[in-house]
């Protein structure tokens, strides 16, 4: 398998349950200004869409949207309960978990990227954002992590999405105004997290500085 990724980005979601979930992979760094890998090698005939993260199997076929991906990566080690089973409860409950980051968290996100040019929208979407990282807050009171006392690919997820926000214990080349201070249970989850032996490899592997929990 290939993991093309960019450093800091929502890639490092696969990137980080690729190495728990222990397989094999190679990790190709894609440049998402020139969209261009390797010697310069045009990334839109890998990803015609040209973002990040694409997992491409031996077979040659693609995955390209993240939620998707960390599940079937999770599929391949069923062992390490990074997934609960096809068909269970519980597996819809981590499904619901990867949507409401993907369209509440990490669409969420995009307007600050763009800050300049969302005018007074910025501030409301600024809001919103932090009313969405409180509820997680509260939902992670008496929780190890997202769905209990397991970590599963939920997690990596929102590991790699939080670095985006202003905190002082998040690891990211991004650094948004989103503030966070206050919010103990996810401070808390962040630290148990970040001591994860694959999370620090995923970061050194990224050229990321992890920094004290």
């Amino acid at each position: 398998m290939k993991l093309y990724y960019a450093p800091g980005s929502c890639s490092l979601s696969p990137h980080i349950a690729l190495r728990e979930a222990g397989l094999t992979f190679d990790l190709i760094r894609v440049d998402t200004r020139t969209h261009t890998f390797g010697d310069g090698q045009d990334y839109y005939a890998v990803n015609e869409l040209g973002y990040v993260p694409v997992l491409q199997l031996d077979s040659g076929e693609v995955f390209r949207e993240g939620a998707v991906l960390v599940q079937y990566i999770a599929d391949q080690a069923p062992a390490t309960g990074l997934a609960p089973a096809n068909g269970t409860l519980e597996r819809y409950r981590l499904q619901e978990w990867l949507t409401f980051l993907s369209s509440e968290i990490h669409k969420g996100f995009i307007p600050l990227f763009y800050g300049a040019a969302a005018e007074g929208y910025f501030d409301i979407a600024r809001s919103k954002l932090l009313e969405r990282f409180q509820w997680i807050d509260t939902q992670l009171a008496g929780r190890d992590f997202l769905m209990g006392e397991r970590f599963t690919i939920a997690d990596c997820y929102l590991f790699a999405l939080i670095g985006w926000a202003k905190a002082d214990w998040m690891t990211s080349v991004f650094r948004l105004d989103l503030d966070l201070t206050g919010l103990d249970n996810l401070a808390a989850w962040h630290r148990r997290v970040m001591a994860r032996p694959a999370v620090q490899a995923a970061l050194q592997a990224e050229g990321l500085q992890a920094e004290p929990a």
